[in-house]
């Protein structure tokens, strides 16, 4: 009989892929884990329980087939572990990269509630897929019949090619439009490459490229292309552009020089990555280096903002959050490395307003806060210590309060396509089908900002969809 490859998480311990030293990958924007070794995957991925009741797949947004690709991997056997995790989801290495994994499928890990550490489900995830490139598994689109119909796709973040994807497995024309100059939106400029290098985001791309997609890159919807254009040129249109209206703090000196929204700054570092000219970044103004640097929010935008200034060689590095480690929407894990790098958290503590040496902000004016009663969202309400107000010396700001969504309605001159009262686009639960005919919308656009792994959720339901209402469509002609 052969031996049990399972079951092991009483006799192994849960082991992380090595992390780099602190001081090392302060220095540079490669990612800090190392990858698992063959031998290391197989043992973690060994420690699963195989329970019953699978609570890391039911809290994952894909539902990921969890146990089955772990004992795959447990027992040597990866091609057919990544064609289990490819087929949930469409970009399982970049899941596993930046999923929250402590939220979701880790942080509900049966074994992790006995005692005994969870499985690294994300590590393992990780490994897999990164095989499968090496090893050529993983391959483009390639239809066994073309069909007619036409998809154009507003937004070439993680929604919108997880629906790419997926229509174009299916023969469906495929055209993405997006206003900037790579594809992958939010993968590409939003998410520093220490949590995922911009490799891993363009082989995607290119993959989805080499399958017959179309990318009109540079191409702002309501200034290059109306949305009457797109609608006119294809059976149907997916709306996935994300949340990228910065909320703003409206407050004693907020126009003052060196006070930076978190796009702004995380773009011009990412473009810096790719070896491009970033005239903001040259002159100093997207530029930590040398600087008191202050991140206001405690978001995992603000944590990828400490973590790029300090690699950046900000001379120290301050976050500002309202509340406590334990009430911050930043995942914990992102904290800790923060922390390790010199990231200095300031906790119960909110900005009230800026001083200026001239033109510059020279300093942040704080207010130190108590947790009271909870809010209506549950959370405790922060109040104000009075008289505990300082300043906090600064010579760049970053502002990292969350997204907004655009008046979509009003740039693209489309008043029949209705909004929530946050602003979002109204859309149907899974499939994504808006008031407008024909007219779909997935991801951030719809949820208002959320997790990657969410927005490929919605753009894969929204892509099977399109493919059932257009089989439905001849179907409905001929009756």
């Amino acid at each position: 009989m052969a031996k049990q490859p399972m079951l092991k998480f009483v006799g192994i311990e849960r082991d992380m892929p090595e992390k780099r030293e602190a001081e090392e990958r302060r220095a540079d924007f490669r990612e800090i884990y190392a990858e698992y070794a063959d031998a290391k995957a197989k043992e973690q991925a060994s420690r699963c329980s195989q329970c019953g009741v699978p609570y890391c797949q039911s809290h994952c947004p894909l539902q990921n087939n969890i146990p089955d690709w772990l004992r795959l991997t447990a027992e040597g056997r990866l091609q057919e572990a990544y064609a289990v995790s490819q087929a949930t989801n469409t970009f399982p290495e970049i899941c596993g990269r930046i999923c929250p994994q402590d939220r979701l499928c880790e942080g509900n890990c049966v074994i992790e509630q006995s005692g005994h550490g969870t499985v690294t489900i994300g590590s393992v995830e990780k490994y897999i897929t990164d095989t499968a490139w090496e090893e050529g598994w993983v391959t483009p689109a390639n239809p066994s019949v073309e069909r007619a119909e036409s998809v154009g796709i507003i937004g070439a973040g993680p929604g919108g090619l997880a629906a790419a994807d997926v229509l174009r497995r299916a023969g469906v024309q495929v055209t993405v439009y997006d206003r900037y100059d790579r594809g992958g939106g939010l993968l590409t400029y939003g998410i520093p490459g220490f949590k995922l290098e911009k490799d891993v985001v363009m082989r995607r791309v290119e993959q989805l490229e080499k399958g017959g997609v179309t990318f009109k890159l540079n191409c702002a919807v309501g200034e290059d292309i109306s949305f009457a254009e797109i609608r006119e040129a294809h059976d149907a249109v997916i709306i996935a552009t994300g949340v990228y209206k910065s909320r703003d703090l409206e407050m004693p000196g907020s126009g003052a020089t060196g006070i930076e929204r978190a796009i702004d700054f995380l773009t011009a570092s990412n473009r810096k990555s790719f070896g491009d000219t970033v005239d903001d970044f040259e002159s100093g103004r997207m530029n930590a280096a040398g600087k008191r640097v202050v991140v206001i929010g405690g978001g995992d935008t603000a944590m990828d903002c400490v973590r790029t200034s300090i690699r950046q060689g900000a001379e120290s590095v301050k976050c500002l959050y309202r509340r406590d480690r334990a009430n911050m929407p930043g995942s914990q894990r992102e904290v800790a490395n923060a922390e390790e790098e010199g990231v200095v958290f300031e906790w119960l503590s909110a900005p009230k307003g800026f001083t200026s040496k001239g033109e510059n902000v020279a300093g942040v004016m704080v207010q130190k806060m108590r947790l009271g009663a909870p809010d209506a969202s549950g959370r405790q309400a922060p109040e104000l210590i009075e008289g505990s107000d300082y300043v906090e010396d600064a010579d760049l700001v970053i502002k990292a309060l969350g997204f907004e969504p655009e008046d979509l309605p009003a740039l693209w001159d489309q008043p029949e396509l209705t909004v929530t009262r946050w602003g979002t686009i109204r859309a149907e639960f899974t499939t994504g089908q808006t008031d407008l005919p024909g007219v779909y919308a997935v991801g951030d656009i719809v949820r208002g900002a959320s997790l990657v792994v969410w927005a490929i959720r919605d753009g894969r339901d929204c892509a099977d969809a399109i493919l059932t209402s257009f089989d439905a469509a001849p179907q409905m002609a001929a009756e």
